[in-house]
């Protein structure tokens, strides 16, 4: 009989992992869809969606990843991995010339093909990241795909911007993305079987995922909000800041966790 639960956890955890790393597929093509539609109502509110996914990540990384890292390591242990991540995602950039524009215009077009790769790579630890948080619990997997989602909307924005002026078609541009974002689902998978094969080592992944939150929030987020110096639009920005460090604890409140 517990073999027989087990197994139905197991089944339902899959489930839970393989439609969040979907999700994550289909937003990439929606991003990119929305562009091509209406470029510049997408440039207003791209400032918007960096700021609330700025406040989302980091909420998630201080509020969910780290607390529940600590209930399974040591906190020094906890730490020490999460810088250890913010570190090697600064690394990977500097390796990959990962860069995520959120602008429709950017300067370095020449870096479309790195861009993907660094795209491929960044979703298939995302897939990872995902694949770890439900695993542990369904309520910390559901706040964690939240989280990335609302950064996954403007950086997709944003790539899908600099394909276009790399010289893609639009076809081109949105298949490309479409394809590079199924990584994700990759990356979910085999964070699934790598649980099963090695249990204990998953709960690594919580501060790692804590280091990518915090990074990507500190180099790639807060500075484009930072820089837009239009006073009127600078106040609804960092209220839309706002809004993303306090949503995840709202919906804590509002929803149960387990």
């Amino acid at each position: 009989m517990c073999n027989k639960v087990a197994k139905i956890n197991l089944v339902m955890t899959l489930t839970y992992i393989l439609l969040a790393s979907t999700s994550m597929s289909l937003i990439a093509l929606l991003s990119a869809l929305a562009l091509s539609w209406r470029v510049r109502f997408t440039n207003r509110v791209l400032p918007l969606l960096v700021a609330l996914a700025a406040g989302t990540m980091l909420s998630a990384a201080f509020l969910h990843l780290l607390p529940e890292s600590f209930e399974h390591l040591p906190p020094q242990t906890a730490l020490t991995v999460t810088l250890i991540s913010f570190v090697a995602f600064f690394l990977l950039e500097k390796i990959f010339h990962w860069r995520h524009c959120h602008e429709i215009e950017c300067a370095d077009h020449q870096f479309a093909y790195i861009n993907l790769i660094g795209d491929a790579l960044h979703n298939f630890v995302d897939g990872m990241v995902i694949a770890a948080a439900f695993i542990v619990d369904p309520w910390l997997g559901l706040t964690t795909t939240l989280a990335l989602a609302l950064h996954e909307i403007p950086q997709e924005m944003g790539d899908f911007g600099v394909l276009l002026l790399s010289g893609f078609t639009p076809k081109k541009a949105v298949w490309s993305n479409l394809f590079v974002s199924l990584t994700s689902l990759v990356g979910a998978l085999a964070g699934y079987l790598f649980h099963l094969e090695l249990a204990t080592s998953t709960i690594y992944l919580l501060p790692i995922a804590a280091g990518n939150f915090l990074y990507l929030a500190a180099s790639d987020l807060i500075p484009e909000i930072r820089n837009d110096h239009h006073r009127s639009r600078s106040v609804v920005v960092f209220l839309m800041f706002l809004v993303g460090i306090c949503l995840i604890p709202l919906l804590g409140y509002y929803l149960p966790e387990h």
